[in-house]
């Protein structure tokens, strides 16, 4: 079996462009997956994209479920999740995968909700089917403490797994609310770099950054070095106080041998809430990215829509940034 872990790549990455046939996945049926599907990890394994994503009938329990795509565009699921709520702790939601593959051993960040406190947790697995749980990361960390809606206890989301050592260690950053660090000797035992009122990477005010930052893709090394990873944040009351929420996507880079800085940060999103899909579901006004992963020359970022729905944006390298100012550049230089 061969995993494409990262490709090289460039900051920003991108363009992006949404795929012109989205939502690529919608709920179905009368099942576990029957009213919202949304956002998924992806990965490439032998020469196929795979989504492991969340979905929920009414109840809003959530559970992961995996389809498989030879195009990256069109996929088949299978019918069972496969991974399910089981205890205490998550009772309520196995929710928003991310996935690292290490030494033939898949790693799966998730969040486990009972609908009081949300907790980063971490399963393994050699086969993508059956999960080992390990339970919570994080006990008495609030990943909002630094922002001004602090949860005041244990509340902790979205954590993506580098999938080389730096530094001796193996690293994860994760958070919602604020971004932090951690390390681990193991990949399955992790410890927080510093307290959870000093993030590395906090909201910034007058932004679409501006209440919170969360993590999005595991991270790529660009051409340079640099780790890259899309990001969301958000900002609340978008239609007056307490109303409505705006989620877009952004990019950091951070430098490997300074991994608990924040080295650049995207000022403008590559993505926002636009289609109908985008402004209208369980949340509105979403897109929320967490798959990436480069197929077939392409660039292919997964986001939720809405909570609701599934969809892709591609990024083709051969359209850069910029690329109307180059091609008159050439058209005048050809004429001169």
């Amino acid at each position: 079996m061969t995993v494409s872990i990262f490709e090289n790549a460039h900051f920003p990455l991108g363009p992006f462009v949404p795929y012109e046939h989205n939502p690529i996945l919608r709920p179905k049926g009368d099942s576990w997956e029957s009213a919202n599907l949304y956002n998924p990890a992806a990965l490439v394994v032998d020469d196929e994209v795979i989504l492991l994503y969340r979905a929920h009938a009414e109840d809003i329990i959530s559970h992961v479920g995996i389809a498989r795509s030879e195009d990256g565009f069109h996929f088949e699921r299978e019918d069972a999740p496969i991974l399910s709520p089981e205890h205490d702790y998550e009772r309520y939601g196995c929710e928003d995968p991310r996935v690292a593959f290490i030494d033939g051993t898949y790693y799966l960040t998730y969040t486990g909700w009972d609908r009081t406190v949300a907790k980063l947790c971490l399963a393994t697995s050699t086969d993508l089917r059956t999960w080992t749980k390990h339970g919570p990361l994080f006990d008495n960390f609030d990943t909002f403490a630094a922002t001004d809606d602090p949860r005041g206890g244990t509340w902790s989301k979205a954590g993506v797994i580098v999938p080389f050592q730096m530094q001796g260690k193996w690293w994860m950053y994760f958070g919602e609310g604020g971004v932090y660090w951690a390390t681990s000797d193991d990949l399955i035992h992790w410890t927080p770099g510093t307290p959870d009122a000093e993030p590395m990477y906090a909201p910034a005010p007058g932004t679409f950054e501006e209440d919170l930052v969360e993590i999005g893709t595991s991270p790529v090394l660009t051409e340079n070095g640099l780790l890259l990873m899309l990001v969301n944040g958000a900002r609340r009351n978008v239609l007056g106080e307490g109303h409505g929420v705006d989620y877009r996507c952004g990019q950091i880079v951070i430098d490997p041998d300074k991994p608990t800085e924040l080295l650049a940060r995207m000022q403008v999103p590559w993505l926002k809430p636009q289609t109908f899909e985008e402004t209208n579901g369980l949340v509105s006004n979403v897109t929320f990215v967490e798959g990436l992963v480069k197929f077939r020359g392409q660039w292919l970022a997964y986001y939720g829509q809405s909570d609701t729905t599934l969809a892709v944006a591609i990024h083709d390298p051969a359209h850069t940034w910029g690329s109307s100012v180059r091609a008159a550049s050439r058209h005048l230089e050809h004429s001169s």
